[in-house]
């Protein structure tokens, strides 16, 4: 089967590799798993393998009977939803404490991360774990410190209630089709979120802040009320730019914003 471009679709067939990513998260013996985009069922026979019990997504009808193969050789283990995955509650579907693993498609990846990470924490997500494939230069900025060029907003929201890390790079010869650049697997890990922040105030901060990165902050949030005083009130001078505050910086400072 060929991969579809329009669907952002890169196989993975190394099974060696594949059982390696479906290990990452601990062990899967009767834990649910949920799957996005999982083609030919590659790194979806790997996950049941590890005795998962997974819900799959996948928009791409011609992979379905594949993936029914899967459903007979591992009864009780898979449930297939045709569909788009920005599209379906991954929540209600896969339920409370899955782990979602993917081979993200590559035009959708960042999105799906988005929702997920801005899932209820109560006081953690729906979801135990995420371990995604991702482009190099995405996931970098998953994991990116300070200081760097790959931090922005998307290391801010994915590590201020969460442990993001780089489990394993994957090089470009292990797909079919091979694309263009490196890949890497992220692993992330919810934590207990930081009493007294709410997410859109911390989106909110970041985008302004990140929108204009090579301003000071003084340039960069001046459009947004509060946000100056809530700068001096945690003591970060407003000539610093966005790229030189720590994660922990700007969630004190959404707590601030938020009590204005």
């Amino acid at each position: 089967m060929q991969a579809s471009k329009a669907l952002g679709q890169n196989f993975l067939l190394d099974e060696q590799l594949l059982d390696r990513i479906a290990a990452i998260p601990g062990p899967l013996e009767g834990q649910p798993a949920f799957e996005v985009g999982p083609g030919p069922g590659g790194l979806t026979r790997a996950i049941l393998r590890a005795g998962a019990k997974l819900v799959a997504v996948e928009r791409d009808r011609r992979c379905l009977p594949a993936l029914a193969e899967l459903d007979a050789a591992f009864p009780g283990q898979l449930r297939v939803l045709s569909g788009d995955a920005m599209e379906v509650d991954a929540r209600a579907e896969a339920g409370e404490g899955a782990h979602v693993i993917a081979n993200l498609p590559y035009n959708v990846g960042t999105a799906l991360l988005i929702g997920w990470l801005s899932a209820e924490w109560s006081p953690l997500p729906w979801w135990s774990s995420l371990t995604l494939m991702f482009q190099m230069e995405v996931a970098e900025r998953i994991v990116a410190k300070p200081g760097g060029d790959h931090y922005g907003r998307l290391a801010v929201l994915s590590q201020w209630r969460s442990d993001a890390r780089i489990a394993m790079k994957v090089h470009r010869s292990a797909f079919t089709p091979p694309p263009k650049v490196m890949s890497a697997v992220v692993h992330i890990t919810p934590r207990p979120a930081p009493e007294g922040v709410q997410l859109k105030h911390l989106e909110r901060l970041t985008a302004a802040a990140f929108g204009q990165r090579r301003k000071m902050l003084r340039q960069s949030l001046k459009g947004l009320p509060g946000a100056l005083d809530a700068l001096a009130a945690v003591g970060i001078d407003a000539q610093r730019r966005a790229e030189t505050v720590s994660v922990e910086e700007f969630v004190e400072v959404a707590r601030v914003l938020g009590g204005l």
